[in-house]
């Protein structure tokens, strides 16, 4: 009875443990099963929460500052436990491709075709956050607006 009663702690205590801490990463990979509508919303909140913070080309951290594939892969290994390859080019072909009707926060938008050039993350209502060049810093903006509505766009869902 007392060893039971000290594995059921031990197990309890390793289970909170985990609870505040970020999903472990999960590989890359084009057949990565579909993201949970939670893992979604968190992706997007997390991104919003990032606008402001300084482009950095290479960057991939808030104190460094971001690239646009920089601040997708830390979105995403935060809050889905997923590590996206590390280029725009490489982004491009990672999950799986969605068409615009099927559109939904957490996924990727990606411009350009053959060299994909830009990346962000869908956030909803057609809004997407991206770190856009240099001198800038990670901001929110539309796909239909005049600069973003006139590029090549694909949609990937990691």
């Amino acid at each position: 009875m007392r060893l039971a009663l000290h594995t059921l702690s031990l197990s309890a205590a390793l289970l909170l443990a985990a609870c505040g801490s970020a999903p472990p990463a999960r590989p890359p990979s084009s057949s990565l099963p579909p993201l949970s509508a939670e893992h979604s919303s968190d992706l997007a909140i997390h991104a919003m929460g990032l606008v402001g913070t300084p482009y950095r080309w290479g960057g991939n951290t808030p104190e460094s500052g971001f690239d646009c594939s920089g601040l997708i892969g830390y979105v995403y290994r935060h809050r889905a436990g997923v590590a996206p390859p590390r280029t725009v080019a490489q982004l491009s072909g990672f999950g799986q491709a969605v068409d615009a009707d099927e559109l939904r926060t957490g996924d990727l938008v990606i411009f350009g075709r053959d060299p994909a050039w830009h990346a962000g993350i869908y956030v909803g209502e057609g809004r997407f956050v991206h770190a856009p060049s240099s001198g800038g810093t990670v901001r929110l903006d539309r796909l239909d607006n005049r600069y973003w509505a006139r590029q090549t766009v694909r949609y990937r869902r990691p």
